[in-house]
């Protein structure tokens, strides 16, 4: 399954995030649960912790944060790519 921060649909609710893009992340991250392959975006691996590893996922000027636990998607973070790295910092 794929979990979003609260903040993000706030977000997204706001209008700070268009809808369209929200929508084109939520399609991509189906499809990676469905398939549990990370090689079909443009998927990076962040820097990991001792118990946590952070990827992010690119679309176009707009970049999702997120790890992956229990074969379930967390993103924490989704916004444009100047704006992305601040937040999760």
């Amino acid at each position: 399954m794929v979990f979003y921060e609260n903040e993000i649909e706030k977000t997204v609710k706001k209008g700070k995030i268009p809808e369209g893009i929200f929508k084109r992340f939520n399609n991509a991250f189906i499809a990676l649960d469905t398939t549990k392959d990370l090689g079909l975006f443009d998927i990076k691996k962040l820097k990991s912790s001792e118990d946590r590893t952070y990827y992010r996922l690119r679309k176009g000027k707009y970049r999702a944060i997120f790890f992956i636990e229990n074969e379930n998607f967390y993103v924490i973070s989704l916004a444009k790519r100047e704006e992305v790295y601040k937040k999760w910092e």
